[in-house]
């Protein structure tokens, strides 16, 4: 098989048996996205490691949280079209600690419209919990995981 035809493999590693320099690498990442550090260079600089290795592996190293891995869920919604109802919903998963990664609200038709909306679970409530609350809110008509 070419170089171009062969697939990608990805292996779940633990990190501690790999060298710091791949560690390093994540954590200079982080304070890129972050702000912390206005360029590459800087963040390299401030994680220990050189400019070019930061940019050898940069787009190869990622963060997989065995913690967090399942905590990631897209609920589908009928709202009915009335001011507040979202905003209500919104904060019903505020109060659940959950963290909202996306929403998508489409026009409504008949008075109702489809919303979803992808969060990360947090550790206070269950998904059936906040389901249950989410129902509980005046304009909700349905609730429903995809």
């Amino acid at each position: 098989m070419t170089e171009r035809h062969e697939r990608h493999k990805y292996l779940l590693i633990d990190s501690r048996v790999l060298p710091d320099v791949f560690l390093k690498v994540v954590q200079a990442k982080e304070m890129l996205a972050k702000g912390k550090a206005k360029s590459a260079t800087m963040a390299a600089r401030a994680c220990g490691i050189s400019r070019s290795a930061f940019y050898k592996y940069k787009d190869n190293v990622e963060v997989f949280d065995l913690e967090t891995r399942g905590s990631m869920v897209t609920l589908y919604f009928s709202l009915e079209d009335e001011p507040g109802v979202l905003s209500s919903v919104l904060g019903c998963i505020y109060d659940a600690g959950a963290n909202i990664i996306t929403i998508n609200q489409n026009v409504p038709t008949d008075g109702v419209a489809p919303v979803t909306i992808s969060i990360k679970l947090g550790t206070q409530t269950t998904l059936a919990q906040l389901q249950i609350a989410l129902l509980g809110i005046p304009g909700v008509v349905r609730v429903k995981e995809i």
